[in-house]
């Protein structure tokens, strides 16, 4: 239940010189505002002190709230403990590392009244070594452009604001968190961008690297799978399985016909000098058609768990804004 106007979603892994440096700022940026607010801290298995420091903050600070995971799950798994605990109408996400900078907090929430449903942050001047940070988010934001359709000049920040109908349909796996924005787009909801601060890291180590970049091309497969076939899966598996069948029967047909066709040119003799058995062809022809077959077998079961998913949970495969006029509440 909604009972503050904002929660602030921090995952936090060994960011002890961090965090209360950021709560500082955190109560200087929202203080004036006004706002009835709660900083929620999740210590996604730590090896520091970091818990010890949301525990101090904790007793310092009413509104701070410190959420501990028993390991380190990562970070998509932190943010989704801590939206499970945000009672804000609005949600705010950012880093422990102090990289974002909570002063751009208002005017990201400022953004939600204007009709968005989601305001993302654009770290248009980055303070992140090229090779290691800022190259591979280049890369990676065109590929994810390219393939979604979702344009957005950054989509690996963090600090972003939204609503908390926006949050209740987010369900976060692996490593999802990055592909948040597509899957704000997929369910609907408007999105805007707003330029923000972006500070040089000043105590701690960073924990992103080159390996980032494979991880993310393997779960832009699953996104681009969930955006456009996660209710129709038998278009995926039975669009390929149809074009397997159908190659296959072609080459099929054209080894049958180079074996007919020597039989009405060279009757028997020429019909039994035409072998097919050992050519590579039918082996690919045959092959062609069990991969086809199967693939209409998987697209056929993918079916029978999707209406199984929808119907066992009473889900709808589309979500409504709002209604006006006649009986809005049927």
């Amino acid at each position: 239940m909604a009972d503050k106007d904002l929660s602030l979603v921090i995952p936090v892994y060994n960011e002890e010189e961090n965090l209360a440096a950021l709560q500082d700022e955190i109560t200087a940026a929202l203080g004036p505002t006004g706002w009835d607010y709660e900083v929620i801290y999740v210590d996604d298995g730590s090896r520091d002190r970091s818990f010890a420091v949301m525990g101090e903050l904790a007793a310092a600070d009413e509104r701070v709230v410190g959420v501990r995971l028993r390991r380190n799950a990562g970070q998509t798994a932190a943010f989704a403990a801590g939206f499970d605990y945000a009672r804000g109408r609005v949600v705010v996400t950012l880093d422990a590392d102090r990289q974002n900078d909570p002063a751009d907090i208002p005017a990201l929430v400022r953004e939600l009244d204007k009709g968005f449903d989601v305001a993302n942050g654009w770290r248009k001047n980055r303070q992140d070594g090229f090779l290691l940070r800022r190259l591979p988010s280049v890369i990676a934001n065109r590929l994810i452009a390219w393939s979604t359709e979702v344009h957005l000049h950054d989509r690996g920040c963090s600090l972003r604001a939204m609503r908390a109908e926006v949050v209740k349909e987010l369900r976060l796996y692996g490593e999802m968190h990055r592909f948040i924005p597509e899957l704000i787009n997929g369910a609907g909801f408007s999105m805007t961008e707003v330029v923000v601060n972006h500070r040089p890291r000043v105590a701690g180590v960073s924990k992103y690297g080159l390996s980032r970049t494979f991880r993310v091309i393997v779960d832009l497969m699953t996104i681009l799978f969930l955006r456009k076939y996660a209710d129709r899966p038998m278009h995926l598996f039975g669009g390929v399985g149809l074009v397997a069948l159908g190659l296959g029967g072609l080459l099929g047909g054209y080894l049958s016909f180079l074996k007919i066709w020597a039989g009405l040119t060279g009757g028997m003799a020429g019909f039994e000098a035409m072998q097919i058995g050992d050519r590579p062809l039918l082996l690919l022809a045959v092959l062609l058609v069990m991969v086809g077959v199967q693939f209409f077998v998987m697209g056929l079961m993918a079916e029978l768990l999707v209406r199984t998913y929808y119907e066992s949970q009473d889900r709808r495969v589309y979500v409504v804004r709002e209604v006006v006029g006649g009986n809005e509440g049927g």
